[in-house]
């Protein structure tokens, strides 16, 4: 049993090809649709600067002093790459998160001392093969579309004598310029990868070698990455999300985007491991290994809520105009409050109704629904953060959205199934598989 080792099959092959090609053509034919229809697929036209002055005097107030809208404002208008480059940077940060999840994964059940998850830990490990392209895709989305996806990357923002001169954007210059920000994204890809390089290294040899000596390495480096990832994630999430909108900021914005990462990482595992199962393949998992990963992922479905609650409240009680622009932004908006709702409905309601009792956590059916609806929802969540920010009051969900999202997913899939596929699917010499065997809540 344990040295089952799984067989990356035509069959699986070819349907992640076909879910490939059929996300080609649906996001080629959201570019005909939006050139042939105008400039969005007609869907909530004006609701950003009607929310803004429905919001009261006291916004369009701040909006003046700051010289430049809280909205934001794009310099050559809309154009239907502006959309295209939002869906390339949400399809980014949503499967660049679960890839540096499967690390995190790996790194917290080895700190922890975790014998539990030993069946499971391939998944994380072939998860985060996606890193160095998910570096990649960030790094020449980000050259090509900063114009369209930042305001803040506009010269003229920073050009006194321009009738564009922002002195808030001014004033955040010497963070928010092209030479730190990317190296800032070098050096957490970079700093990432080489570790998961490391950690992935001593898990095989670890297999292979026996005995305490990896395990204890694994531990220190693990260690390393946790308190690097720490500070890297929240970073990250200011440069790749927050700076979207220059002029707004949440001190609780990096937990926030590492919980929506964290659960969607968590539903993915659960779901690969489900599905596996399915097949024959891990036969050491068993239903208390099913019910430890339904508890995370249910458990982290309301710390998700309780951040995003947390956030939304101090705003919503402080109403200061300059933090309260982003909630009405989404709010205020006959098409993205929708969404809005939604968002709390798919990531919170759910997962928290359908995974409530311990039955429902052990049950590989009912967590063949929900991990799927957790995954999709917190995609959503990201487009929340992003869209609004980009397009203003031209976003809008459609073919090219569904497309774009099939063929990073199938990509991701693709990449993560290949790298499973080369090494055993359980670490029969670790030092605590007994453990694992034995599991039982």
């Amino acid at each position: 049993m344990s040295d089952e080792k799984y067989i990356f099959s035509a069959g699986a092959k070819k349907n992640i090809f076909i879910v490939l090609a059929v996300g080609i053509v649906l996001a080629v034919l959201g570019v005909i649709l939006m050139n042939s229809g105008g400039h969005h697929d007609a869907h909530g036209t004006d609701h950003v600067v009607e929310a803004a002055a429905s919001h009261g005097d006291h916004a369009v107030a701040a909006h003046d002093e700051h010289g430049a809208e809280a909205a934001g404002e794009h310099h050559g208008g809309y154009h239907w790459t502006h959309r295209l480059k939002a869906n390339l940077w949400i399809n980014n940060l949503f499967f660049t998160g679960l890839a540096i999840i499967g690390v995190f994964f790996i790194c917290i059940q080895y700190v922890a001392q975790a014998g539990w998850s030993v069946g499971v830990k391939r998944i994380p490990m072939a998860m985060a093969s996606w890193l160095p392209i998910a570096g990649v895709l960030m790094a020449v989305v980000w050259l090509l579309s900063n114009h369209e996806l930042f305001h803040w990357t506009h010269a003229s923002l920073y050009d006194v004598n321009s009738p564009d001169f922002d002195a808030i954007i001014n004033d955040k210059k010497g963070y928010l310029n092209f030479g730190f920000y990317m190296g800032r994204m070098v050096l957490f890809f970079g700093v990432w990868y080489v570790l998961f390089l490391q950690i992935r290294k001593h898990m095989l040899a670890e297999d292979i070698e026996g005995g305490v000596n990896r395990w204890k390495k694994l531990v220190g480096l693990s260690a390393v990455f946790i308190v690097f990832f720490g500070y890297s994630s929240s970073i990250a999430a200011w440069d790749w999300v927050m700076s979207i909108d220059p002029h707004w900021f949440s001190t609780m914005f990096g937990w926030y985007v590492f919980a929506s990462w964290w659960v969607s990482g968590l539903a993915f595992i659960a779901f690969v491991a489900i599905l596996l199962k399915d097949k024959g393949y891990l036969s050491v998992v068993n239903a208390n290994h099913l019910h430890d990963l339904g508890k995370f992922v249910w458990g982290f479905s309301i710390f998700w809520t309780y951040i995003w609650f947390s956030q939304f409240l101090l705003i919503y009680y402080a109403n200061i105009p300059e933090e309260t622009i982003y909630f009405v932004e989404r709010l205020k908006s006959d098409f993205y409050s929708k969404i809005f709702f939604m968002n709390l409905v798919v990531n919170f309601v759910l997962p928290f109704l359908l995974l409530m009792t311990r039955q429902s956590k052990r049950h590989a059916r009912i967590l063949k629904v929900v991990c799927p609806i957790v995954l999709v929802g917190h995609w959503f969540d990201f487009y929340l953060m992003i869209t609004p920010g980009v397009l203003k009051e031209n976003g809008d969900f459609g073919f090219l959205e569904v497309g774009m999202m099939m063929i990073y997913a199938s990509a991701f899939v693709y990449v993560v199934l290949h790298s499973l596929a080369k090494y055993p699917l359980v670490a029969k010499n670790h030092p605590m598989y007994n453990e694992t065997l034995h599991h039982h809540i």
